[in-house]
C-alpha cells in the first residue's frame, strides 16, 4: 500500500501546529468559519503560518465564503490549498487561483462517483459524515462502505476518525489522505499531542 497522507485540522495555536508536524503530518488545516468552535481569525493563522518549517501544506477551510471574504483572506494568509465545506458550485472553488478539495457529507444513496465528475477540476474530494445542520467537524463516523471503488479523484477519508480506528478506516477504504480534528482534541480547537503522536503512528503503520 502506497503512503497515505495526513491532515490535522481545526490548529489554533502554535504549539499544536508544531506538534503534528513533528508528528509527521503533512498539511495543517485552518477554520475560517466564524460558527466553528474552532475558528481562527486571520492574525492567529499569519502567526501559525510564520512559525511552521518548510514543506508543510497549509490548508484554508471555508463554508459558503463571500468571494470578497475569501479574496481578503487569501490576500493576508499564505494558504497552498483551499477547502470547501459548504455548497459552493465548481466554478465558485475555481475562482481563487489555488488548488481546492470540496468537501461531501456523506449519506445513504449519494452518487459520490458522480460529485466527483461534478468537482472534475478539484485536486480532491473530502469524504466526511452528514449531520443534520452540522457543515463539518461533526465527530461522527460514516458507513465507509458507501465508497465506491476506482472514483476519478483522490479521496481524502475525514468524520470521527481518531487514533483507534483510522488504520481499519486505511484498510477499508485505502485514501489517498485521512484527515482528523476532533479526534485528536482535548477540547474544540486544543489539540492532544499525545493523540496526534498515537494518530500519525497508527497511519505510518499502514504503509
Amino acid at each position: 500500500m502506497s503512503v497515505v497522507r495526513s491532515k490535522i485540522c481545526g490548529i489554533t495555536r502554535i504549539d499544536d501546529a508544531l506538534a503534528a508536524v513533528a508528528a509527521g503530518a503533512d498539511a495543517i488545516g485552518f477554520v475560517f468559519y466564524a460558527k466553528s468552535p474552532r475558528a481562527v481569525s486571520v492574525t492567529q493563522a499569519r502567526s501559525i503560518i510564520a512559525a511552521l518549517p518548510p514543506f508543510v501544506t497549509t490548508v484554508g477551510l471555508f463554508v459558503n465564503a463571500s468571494a470578497c471574504e475569501l479574496n481578503e483572506t487569501l490576500d493576508a494568509v499564505p494558504l497552498d490549498l483551499l477547502q470547501f465545506h459548504g455548497d459552493e458550485t465548481p466554478e465558485q472553488c475555481e475562482g481563487f487561483h489555488r488548488p481546492y478539495i470540496k468537501a461531501l457529507r456523506v449519506k445513504a444513496g449519494d452518487d459520490i462517483a458522480q460529485a466527483c465528475r461534478v468537482y472534475q477540476s478539484a485536486s480532491g474530494i473530502l469524504l466526511d459524515a452528514y449531520v443534520e445542520g452540522v457543515l463539518g467537524g461533526t465527530g461522527e463516523v460514516f458507513d465507509w462502505s458507501l465508497i465506491p471503488q476506482g472514483l476519478s479523484k483522490p479521496i481524502i477519508l475525514a468524520g470521527g476518525l481518531m487514533p483507534g480506528n483510522v488504520a481499519q478506516a486505511i484498510a477499508q477504504v485505502r485514501p489517498y489522505a485521512v484527515d482528523v480534528s476532533g479526534g485528536v482534541e482535548i477540547s474544540k480547537g486544543i489539540k492532544d499531542h499525545d493523540k496526534i503522536r498515537a494518530f500519525m503512528q497508527a497511519v505510518r503503520a499502514t504503509a
